[in-house]
């Protein structure tokens, strides 16, 4: 049997970039995936593709920092399949600025998709996960949410928030099963950072790097428990060096 058979695992932001990677990654070992995004197109192209391949994943048009949108997507797995095993909180956007000229619009955008996204979504699964006593909850966060860069703003500030939510997350609910593990990656090759000029390709985290520590994480024995954010990062600088 495989390893992820029958469970049932939620991925937000899973049309693109890590998303897509820990989606495809579940789907292909069994899992049952509901996979949710802004973007309809995107979602129900993976969800497409994933169904022809005999995978079983569903997909939601959805942002997670609306409630009713986060209730339809824990509808759509707990309807459908009696459970909600695994929710990988990775929606999230960048948009940084140095805290005093920072603009308040970019910041309460970056705030709604990276912190209120992730508490609507872990508040709502939670009631289900408490009641099965079993769960496991991770959350995608970032090195910028262990460092302190100047000028990454509502981003970096964001993601140390994330880090703290899923501590208090963990402490309230690991009396009753429930994991919570926090991976904070380096520098990723997606659509969220393909575009920027400095990067060096070549010495990039990748999708699919990220992916496989979601799973190693979440098929470890039930009394395992990963206290502290997980850095990942590359052996090699992924930042070009500027020249004048």
């Amino acid at each position: 049997m495989s390893v992820l058979a029958e469970r049932v695992a939620i991925i937000t932001g899973g049309g693109s970039g890590i998303g897509r990677a820990v989606a495809s990654t579940m789907a292909a070992l069994g899992a049952h995936v509901v996979i949710c995004g802004r973007r309809a197109d995107v979602v129900t192209e993976l969800a497409r593709e994933a169904t022809s391949a005999g995978m079983t994943m569903r997909a939601v048009a959805a942002d997670v920092a609306v409630e009713a949108d986060v209730a339809r997507v824990v509808a759509e797995a707990y309807d459908n399949y009696g459970a909600v095993d695994i929710l990988v909180n990775n929606a999230g956007v960048f948009e940084g600025g140095a805290i005093h000229a920072h603009d308040v619009d970019a910041w309460d955008r970056v705030m709604a998709a990276n912190l209120r996204g992730p508490f609507l979504m872990s508040r709502a699964v939670l009631p289900i996960m408490r009641a099965q006593a079993r769960g496991h909850i991770v959350n995608i966060s970032s090195e910028s949410g262990l460092e302190h860069y100047p000028t990454n703003g509502a981003y970096g500030v964001s993601k140390h928030a994330l880090n703290a939510l899923g501590e208090y997350i963990q402490r309230e609910n690991q009396d009753l099963g429930i994991r919570v593990n926090t991976v904070c990656p380096g520098v990723v090759l997606t659509d969220m950072t393909g575009d920027v000029s400095r990067v060096e390709p070549a010495n990039c985290l990748l999708p699919e790097d990220i992916a496989e520590l979601v799973l190693w994480l979440v098929t470890r024995r039930e009394n395992i428990k990963i206290g502290t954010p997980v850095l990942m990062q590359t052996m090699r600088n992924p930042w070009r060096e500027v020249t004048q």
